[in-house]
C-alpha cells in the first residue's frame, strides 16, 4: 500500500510517499508554495521518482499553510500534528520541536507517544522566520544559502536588537555603514533569529532532545546560535524540511487502514 503526504508551505511544497506506512519510496521538494503550481510540481516529481501513478496511491493527507485548498487530498491535518508525527517516527527520543518556516515559527512539546502536548507559535511578525532571513540576505546581496558560510567566518557578531523586520533591515544597513564586516553582521542576524525563537520556546518547558525542523533548520548559523541561547544540543536532519510531509504520509497510512 502506498500513501502520500504533501506539506504545502508558504514558500515550499514537499511530498513523501511511503510503502506500508514504513518504507520511504520517494520524496520531493519544490521551492514554490501555496497559491502557485508548487504543490502540483512536487506531486508530479514524487510520483515520477516512485515510478507510480496517482491512482496507485491509496490515501493522501495534506498539511501546511495551504492544506485546506488542496483538492487531491483525502483529508487534511494540521502541520503541528504532522511535524510531531514525522519527527517522532525518525527520532523517538525527541520531546521538543522547533519549527521555523517561511512565515511563522512554532515550538512543540510532544509526549513519549509522539502526541502533541502543547505548543506556542509566532505568526504575527516575520522576525524569527525564513522571511526575515530572506530580507536580510537581500540587503546583504547574498543568496540565502550563503548565510551560514558567512556566519562561520564571524569573529565578533554584531547585536541586532530590533524585533521588527523593517527596523532590523535599517539596523543591518547602519552596522555595515559603520564598518562592521559582512560575516559579523550575518552572525548577528542568525543570533537575532535564535533569540526571537528562544524567547518563544522558553514559554514552554523545554525538554531534551530538541529537534529543529523547517527550512531554517538548514542554516548552520541559526542552529549554532540556537544551541548557544538555549544551552542544549539541537538534533538536525538533512530532511528536516520534510518532517511535515512524512508525518502526513504516516497519518495517511493509519487512516487508510481504518477505512479498509
Amino acid at each position: 500500500m502506498y500513501t502520500l503526504g504533501i506539506d504545502i508551505g508558504s514558500t515550499t511544497s514537499k511530498c513523501v510517499i511511503l510503502k506500508d506506512g514504513a518504507k520511504e519510496v520517494a520524496k520531493s521538494l519544490i521551492v514554490a508554495g501555496t497559491g502557485t503550481d508548487g504543490p502540483n510540481r512536487a506531486l508530479n516529481e514524487v510520483l515520477k521518482k516512485a515510478n507510480l501513478k496517482l491512482e496507485d496511491v491509496s490515501y493522501i493527507v495534506s498539511t501546511g499553510y495551504g492544506r485546506k485548498g488542496y483538492r487531491l487530498a483525502n483529508t487534511e491535518i494540521s502541520e503541528l500534528s504532522c511535524h510531531a508525527k514525522g519527527v517522532m517516527h525518525l527520532f523517538p527520543k525527541v520531546r521538543t520541536i522547533i519549527d521555523i518556516g517561511g512565515q511563522d515559527a512554532k515550538v512543540l512539546s510532544i509526549n513519549e507517544r509522539g502526541r502533541l502536548a502543547e505548543f506556542v507559535m509566532n505568526d504575527k511578525c516575520a522576525a524569527g522566520t525564513g522571511r526575515f532571513l530572506d530580507v536580510m540576505a537581500n540587503v546583504l546581496k547574498l543568496d540565502i544559502s550563503d548565510l551560514e558560510k558567512e556566519a562561520r567566518k564571524a569573529t565578533n557578531p554584531v547585536q541586532i536588537s530590533s524585533t521588527c523586520t523593517v527596523f532590523a533591515e535599517s539596523e543591518v544597513i547602519s552596522q555595515l555603514s559603520n564598518g562592521s564586516s559582512r560575516e559579523n553582521v550575518v552572525a548577528g542576524i542568525c543570533k537575532s533569529v535564535a533569540n526571537r525563537v528562544a524567547t518563544l520556546a522558553k514559554r514552554l518547558d523545554i525538554k531534551d532532545e530538541v529537534f529543529m525542523s523547517g527550512g531554517v533548520a538548514k542554516n548552520e548559523g541559526v542552529r549554532n546560535a540556537m544551541e548557544e541561547v538555549l544551552n542544549t544540543k539541537i538534533v538536525y536532519s538533512k530532511d528536516s524540511q520534510l518532517m511535515g510531509a512524512l508525518g502526513a504520509a504516516l497519518f495517511a497510512y493509519e487512516k487508510s487502514i481504518k477505512e479498509e
